[in-house]
C-alpha cells in the first residue's frame, strides 16, 4: 500500500478539523496524489464542485459524535505521541524505537512504516496539544481515550524514566481529552511496581475492605476490557489487553497481601 492510498484509507472524523490540517501539512505533496486518486483531500470532504473548510463547525444541535475508525484513532496516536516525545526537549531514540515497534505489532511492519513516516512530518510540526485534543475528546469514545493515555505513557516510559516535563504533559493532555483525575492516576499507576500503585490501579484507598477492592476489581476490569475499543479493530483489542492484564495483576497482588480469595 502505497504512503498517499495509506493516508487516505480508514479514516473519518480525522479529516477535518485541526487533526485534518495536520495531517494536510505533513503529507505536503502527497495532497494532489489523494485528490487525483478520487479520495477527499485531508482536512477536506467533497460535495459536488464544493469543499469543505476544515474549520468549519456544524451546528451544536446537529453535531453527533461518529464511531471513531482505526485510523482515527492512528492518527491522533501519532499526533500526542510527537508532542510527549518533544515534552523533555529531545527526541530520545529509545522513544522513537517504542513508537515504530508499537506501530508494527499493532498494524504490521507495512503500515507501521507508512504511520511513522507521518509521524516524523508530524514531529517538525508545533502542534497545538490543546485544539487537538479538545478535537479527540469531541469525537473519539472515552474507552479509546484511556487507550490513547495508556500508549502515551508507555512512551514515556521506554526510555527508562519518566520525566517531570513528561508527566506534566500528559496530564494536561488528560484534562483536555475529559479524562477524570482517578482514570489518569490509574493508568500511571500501571507503570509504578508497588502495593499502593495496586490500589490505584483499582481506583481505590488502602483502607477499603475486601469487599471494596473485589467490586473495584470488577469495575476497573469492566472499564478496561478489550471489547470496550473492538470498534477500533483487532489490533486496538491487543493493545489493550495490557491495560486488562495489569488490573488483574494489581489486584492479584492486592489479594496476595490481605490474604483472600
Amino acid at each position: 500500500m502505497s504512503f498517499a492510498k495509506w493516508v487516505g484509507g480508514a479514516i473519518g472524523w480525522s479529516f477535518g478539523g485541526p487533526i485534518g490540517a495536520i495531517i494536510g501539512l505533513a503529507i505536503g505533496s502527497f495532497v494532489d496524489n489523494l485528490s487525483g486518486n478520487g479520495t477527499p483531500l485531508l482536512g477536506e470532504r467533497q460535495t459536488g464542485r464544493q469543499r469543505r473548510d476544515p474549520y468549519r463547525q456544524r451546528p451544536r444541535q446537529t453535531r453527533q459524535r461518529p464511531q471513531t475508525q482505526s485510523g482515527d484513532f492512528e492518527v491522533s496516536l501519532l499526533i500526542l505521541a510527537s508532542i510527549i516525545i518533544k515534552a523533555d526537549g529531545k527526541q530520545d531514540q529509545r522513544e522513537l524505537d517504542f513508537v515504530r515497534q508499537q506501530f508494527t505489532n499493532m498494524y504490521g511492519k507495512q503500515r507501521a512504516n507508512n504511520a511513522f513516516e507521518l509521524f516524523k512530518r508530524v514531529s517538525k510540526q508545533n502542534v497545538s496539544m490543546r485544539q487537538v485534543c479538545l478535537q479527540i475528546k469531541q469525537m473519539m469514545d472515552h474507552a479509546s481515550r484511556l487507550q490513547l493515555l495508556h500508549f502515551l505513557f508507555g512512551i514515556a516510559k521506554s526510555d527508562g524514566h519518566v520525566a517531570e516535563s513528561e508527566l506534566r504533559q500528559i496530564y494536561t493532555m488528560s484534562g483536555y481529552l475529559g479524562i477524570s483525575n482517578k482514570d489518569y492516576e490509574s493508568i500511571k499507576a500501571m507503570f509504578y511496581d508497588s502495593t499502593n500503585n495496586a490500589y490505584k490501579v483499582l481506583e481505590i484507598n488502602k483502607s477499603v475492605s475486601d469487599d471494596a477492592v473485589k467490586k473495584a476489581y470488577r469495575k476497573m476490569a469492566k472499564k478496561y476490557h478489550p471489547d470496550r475499543v473492538g470498534h477500533l479493530g483487532k489490533e486496538h483489542q491487543e493493545g489493550a489487553e495490557e491495560k486488562f492484564r495489569q488490573v488483574q495483576a494489581a489486584y492479584e497482588l492486592i489479594q496476595k497481601e490481605r490474604g483472600f480469595k
